[in-house]
């Protein structure tokens, strides 16, 4: 399993590096996986590439936007969360993941989403990241909603963790 990731991430690293965009931060250290963090200032090429050329000044509702890419491992699952500070646009780029979503801190149904297929969470909106079958690779883009305080790492309000976090 331990090569397998470092094969997935040397391989999203290495496209990331063809495609031209500035890895500020890379992540394998996630029990579920982990994640890239691109350089904001690359957003609008970020979404041309990930998300059909959707115009990034749509996108802003607070500010900034911060581009990530998130990698996950089979079988694995994000912690069940919401954000006070973003709002996110995901779109899966390679693998079959599953996506949880819910208003309420119960969890919603199980829907999968395939290569191509985007989901917008809004601010609050209770959700979770799963791995299903196979790896799961999927672009998001974190849509800041407080200019003067943007969202970060610890704007992550745990409802449930299957890795007591």
């Amino acid at each position: 399993m331990e090569t397998q990731k470092k094969d997935i991430f040397d391989n999203v690293a290495q496209r990331l590096k063809l495609e031209g965009f500035n890895v500020v931060t890379r992540d394998e250290t996630r029990p579920w996986g982990g994640f890239f963090v691109i350089d904001e200032g690359q957003a609008q090429q970020f979404a041309d590439t990930y998300f059909e050329g959707l115009d990034v000044d749509t996108l802003k509702i607070g500010g900034k936007l911060s581009p990530k890419i998130l990698i996950v491992a089979p079988n694995a699952r994000l912690s069940w969360q919401y954000h006070h500070r973003r709002a996110e646009i995901w779109q899966v780029v390679t693998g079959t993941v599953g996506i949880k979503t819910s208003h309420t801190d119960e969890e919603g149904e199980l829907k999968r989403y395939h290569p191509n297929d985007q989901i917008k969470l809004n601010q609050g909106e209770r959700h979770r990241l799963i791995g299903l079958e196979d790896w799961g690779v999927v672009a998001e883009i974190w849509q800041h909603t407080d200019a003067e305080n943007p969202s970060d790492e610890d704007d992550i309000v745990r409802v449930q963790d299957d890795f007591g976090r």
